[in-house]
C-alpha cells in the first residue's frame, strides 16, 4: 500500500479529540512563563529591578554589577520552574530561531558542583557565527560572533515536552560588530522613529518624550493531517505543492471563511493558544480562513519589537504543537496552487507616552493636525520608498503569492478610503492658495465629528491593496505569512522616520521665514500630498487598467525577487539607511546578498524536488497506466472486437504518453538549465538565470502536464496525496 493510501486509512481511524478539561481562564495562565517586571519584582533587589526597569521603558544600559543580581534573580525564578538549562534566543538571517542552551549546572575548582549564572552570561554569549548567513561579512573560517541580551523583550520558559529552558531574548553581531540578525536593525529603527517622530509631535505637545511604533500581525497558515504531509516529499522539503490539479471543489463556494473550525483544528488552536498565553502571546482572534484547510490567528497589538518576538515564537510553537495532533501547518505563502495564499498582514501605527495614537484622529483641532501630519508622512515615505518597501517582502515564496486570489499586487499602492481621500484632495485644492490665519475651515478639520462616516467606509476594505488605511492604523497586506516580520517593520519604521525628519527640517524652515507653525505645518503637508498622490489608489489591483495606470505614474512594478531586491543597493537605499543608523553599506550590501543567496537556493531545490517526483513518482506510476491500457487494448484486439471497443483507450494512452514525453523532455532540460545556472558566479545574475531560465521556463510547463496525468492515471496508482484529500480530509 502506498504511503497516500496509508494516510488516507489512518485519517479514517481518527477519533477525533478526546475529552479534555475546561480551559483555564486565559488570565490565569497568561505570562506564566514569562519574566515580567511583575514577576522580576519578586525576585529582585530594589537597586537590580530599577535598574531593569529603567532599561526596558528609557534604553539605558544596565551595568555590569547589576546584571549579576538580575542573572541570579532569573535563575531562582527559573529554578522554581523546574528550569536546568538556558540560552540566547535570537533570530539569524536564516529565517528561522536558533539557540544554543547551556546549564545552569558547572564545578568548582575543587570539583563542588554547583548551579550558577552570572551576569556576563545574561548579556553575552559568543555561538559559532560561521555557519549562518552573513552575506560576506565573514568568512566561514572566521566563526565568532556574539549574541547581547535585549532587555526590552523579557526573557521566557519554553516548554519541549518534559523539558523547560530559559530563553533570553537577544541580537546577534559578527565579531566585528555588523548585525547578522532581524532585531538588532528593527531596535535602531524604532529608536530612529521615536526620535524624529517626538520631534514633531512636540510641535503640538512638548510632553511627549517618546514615541512607539505598534504592530498587530494577523498570521494566516494551513492545516493538513501529518500522514498526507509525509507522503508528500514537495511539502517536506519545499513547504508546498509543486504539483496537484485543482480538485472539483476549492474554495468558489466561500463555505469554509468563517465558517464552523473542524474539532481536530480546533483541539490544537486550543492547545497552542494554551501554550501562547503562557508565554505572554496576547492573542485574541482564531477564524478559518477563505481557503479550505486555511485559518488564521491575531493578537492585540503590542510594542513593535516585542510583537515581532512574539510572532517569531509562535511560528515555532504552532509548527510543534501541531505534531501532538498528527497534524503539520503549512506557513508558506502558497502551498497550494489555485486558491488563495497565506499572508501575514502587518497592522502597524505609532504610540505617544502620552497615550495617542498617532494614526487615529481626534477630538480636537490640534489633535486632527497632528493625526493628518502623521498621516501624510506615512503616505509620502511609501511613495518616496516604494521600490525598497518592495524589496522588503520580496522572497520566492511570496512571489508565488503576490498578485491573485487576495493577495496584493508588486505595485506598492495606498488606500485610504473614500472619505479620507476628499480630506486630502480638498488640502490639495489650495495648492495655489497660500494658508493664513483666518483659514479656520481647512485648520480644523474636523475630522471627528465624521468618525462614524470613516469607519463606515474603511469596513469597504480594498483587499488588493499592499498598504492600506483600516481606521486608526496602516494595514502593510504584502508581507508573506513565513517571513519575520521584523524586516518590514525595520523598512516601514526607517522610511516613517527619514521622512518625518525631512517634515521637521520643511517646516521649520517656514517658520524661520515667518509662517505662524500651524500655517508651515499645513503648507508642508500640502506639498508632500502633491508629491505623493500618485501612490493613492483606491480601485482594483489586479486589473490591468491598473497595471497600465501604475506604469504611466511611474510605480515601480518589481515582480520578481531578484528585480525586487535591486533597490537595497541604490544610493538612496544606502542613503537612507546610513543615514538613520540602521544600516551600514557593508550590512546593507550583505542583507542583498544573503536574500539573493536564499532565493537561489529555494528555488534549486523546488528544481531538485519536481525532478525527483516528475522522475520517481509521477512517470513510473503513468507508465504502469499505461501497461495497464495496453494490456486492455491487446486483450480486445486478441478477442476480435473492432476498433471501435478500444478507441477512447487508444486516445487515453496516446494522451499520457504525450504527457509522458513532455515531462521526460522538460525535466532533463530543467536540469541542465540549472547546471549552467550553478556555474553563474555573480548572485544577481545567478538569481536572475534561476528566476528566468528554470523558473518561469519551466516549472509551470512541467506542472501543467504532470497536473493532466493526475486527472488521466487510474486513482490507485496515483502515488501523491491529492488537493481534494490535503484539503478536505481531517
Amino acid at each position: 500500500m502506498s504511503l497516500r493510501f496509508s494516510a488516507i486509512e489512518s485519517i479514517a481511524k481518527e477519533t477525533g479529540d478526546a475529552p479534555a478539561p475546561a480551559s483555564p481562564k486565559i488570565t490565569t495562565i497568561f505570562n506564566e512563563n514569562v519574566f515580567t517586571l511583575k514577576t522580576a519584582r519578586e525576585y529582585l533587589s530594589d537597586e537590580a529591578y530599577k535598574s531593569l526597569a529603567t532599561s526596558i521603558r528609557g534604553g539605558k544600559k544596565i551595568d555590569r554589577t547589576v546584571a549579576n543580581q538580575i542573572s541570579n534573580g532569573l535563575r531562582a525564578w527559573a529554578e522554581s520552574k523546574g528550569v536546568t538549562h538556558y540560552t540566547h534566543w535570537f533570530q539569524p538571517l536564516t529565517g528561522t530561531t536558533a539557540e544554543k542552551h547551556d546549564s545552569f549546572f558547572t564545578l568548582k575548582s575543587d570539583g563542588t558542583a554547583i548551579e550558577e549564572f552570572d551576569g556576563a552570561a545574561l548579556i553575552q554569549q559568543e555561538p559559532d557565527a560561521s555557519s549562518f548567513p552573513s552575506g560576506g561579512i565573514r568568512a566561514t573560517f572566521e566563526a565568532r560572533g556574539y549574541t547581547a541580551w535585549d532587555p526590552s523583550s523579557p526573557a521566557f520558559i519554553i516548554e519541549i515536552g518534559h523539558g523547560k529552558t530559559l530563553c533570553i531574548p537577544t541580537i546577534f553581531i559578527s565579531y566585528t560588530g555588523e548585525s547578522l540578525d532581524y532585531k538588532a536593525p528593527l531596535l535602531k529603527a524604532v529608536e530612529s522613529l521615536s526620535k524624529a517622530a517626538v520631534d514633531v509631535c512636540n510641535y503640538f505637545d512638548k510632553n511627549v518624550t517618546k514615541v512607539t511604533p505598534t504592530l498587530g500581525w494577523e498570521q494566516e497558515y494551513f492545516v493538513i493531517d501529518e500522514a498526507l504531509a509525509t507522503a508528500r516529499p514537495d511539502l517536506i522539503q519545499c513547504g508546498r505543492t509543486v504539483f496537484g490539479a485543482s480538485p472539483a471543489k476549492g474554495q468558489q463556494l466561500e463555505d469554509h471563511y468563517f465558517g464552523s473550525i473542524p474539532e481536530r483544528v480546533y483541539a490544537f488552536m486550543r492547545d497552542y493558544e494554551q501554550e501562547a498565553y503562557k508565554l505572554g502571546i496576547p492573542l485574541r482572534t482564531r477564524h478559518n480562513e477563505v481557503a479550505p484547510a486555511q485559518f488564521e490567528c491575531a493578537p492585540i497589538f503590542e510594542e513593535v519589537n516585542i510583537a515581532v518576538d512574539h510572532n517569531t515564537l509562535l511560528m515555532d510553537v504552532m509548527s510543534r504543537v501541531a505534531k501532538r495532533h498528527k497534524l503539520v501547518v503549512l506557513l508558506h505563502e502558497k502551498p497550494f496552487a489555485g486558491i488563495n495564499g497565506s499572508g501575514k498582514h502587518n497592522n502597524w501605527s505609532m504610540a505617544t507616552d502620552t497615550g495617542v495614537n498617532l494614526l487615529a484622529p481626534g477630538k480636537t483641532p490640534k489633535t486632527n493636525l497632528m493625526f493628518l501630519t502623521f498621516f501624510v508622512n506615512t503616505i509620502k515615505a511609501v511613495h518616496d520608498y516604494a521600490d525598497i518597501l518592495r524589496a522588503a517582502i520580496a522572497s520566492a515564496p511570496n512571489d508565488h503569492r503576490l498578485g491573485a486570489n487576495e493577495a496584493p499586487p508588486a505595485i506598492i499602492s495606498v488606500f485610504v478610503g473614500q472619505y479620507l481621500a476628499k480630506v486630502l484632495a480638498d488640502v490639495e485644492a489650495r495648492v495655489n492658495t497660500k494658508f493664513d490665519e483666518q483659514d479656520e475651515a481647512i485648520l480644523k478639520l474636523d475630522l471627528h465629528r465624521s468618525i462614524p462616516e470613516l469607519m463606515l467606509d474603511n469596513t469597504d476594505r480594498n483587499r488588493t491593496s499592499p498598504f492600506a488605511f483600516t481606521g486608526n492604523k496602516f494595514e502593510f497586506r504584502a508581507v508573506g505569512s513565513s517571513a519575520n516580520c521584523g524586516i518590514s517593520m525595520t523598512v516601514l519604521n526607517t522610511i516613517v522616520a527619514d521622512t518625518l525628519r525631512k517634515f521637521k527640517t520643511d517646516v521649520d524652515a517656514l517658520i524661520e521665514k515667518g509662517d505662524k507653525k500651524e500655517i508651515a505645518i499645513m503648507h508642508v503637508i500640502q506639498k508632500y500630498i502633491v508629491e505623493s498622490k500618485k501612490v493613492l489608489f483606491e480601485g482594483d489591483g489586479y486589473s490591468d487598467e491598473w497595471h497600465h495606470e501604475a506604469e504611466r505614474r511611474g510605480l515601480p512594478n518589481l515582480k520578481t525577487t531578484p528585480i525586487a531586491l535591486d533597490a537595497l543597493l541604490t544610493d538612496k537605499a544606502k542613503k537612507l539607511f546610513e543615514s538613520t543608523g540602521v544600516y551600514s553599506h557593508t550590512e546593507l550590501e550583505a542583507r542583498h546578498e544573503i536574500e539573493l543567496e536564499k532565493y537561489i537556493k529555494k528555488v534549486q531545490i523546488e528544481a531538485r524536488v519536481m525532478g525527483d517526483l516528475a522522475i520517481n513518482h509521477i512517470i513510473p506510476a503513468a507508465i504502469k497506466y499505461q501497461n495497464q491500457l495496453l494490456n486492455n487494448i491487446n486483450g480486445l484486439k486478441a478477442a476480435g472486437l473492432p476498433e471501435t471497443a478500444y478507441s477512447s483507450q487508444l486516445e487515453i494512452l496516446k494522451k499520457v504518453s504525450e504527457h509522458i514525453q513532455v515531462i521526460h523532455t522538460k525535466v532533463h532540460a530543467m536540469v541542465e538549465a540549472r547546471k549552467i545556472a550553478n556555474n553563474i558566479e555573480n548572485s544577481r545574475t545567478k538569481a536572475i538565470a534561476y528566476e528566468s531560465q528554470v523558473k518561469s521556463a519551466f516549472f509551470d510547463e512541467i506542472r501543467y502536464h504532470v497536473d493532466k496525468l493526475e486527472q488521466l492515471v487510474d486513482d490507485d496508482i496515483w502515488t501523491l496525496p491529492k488537493y481534494r484529500e490535503m484539503l478536505f480530509l481531517r
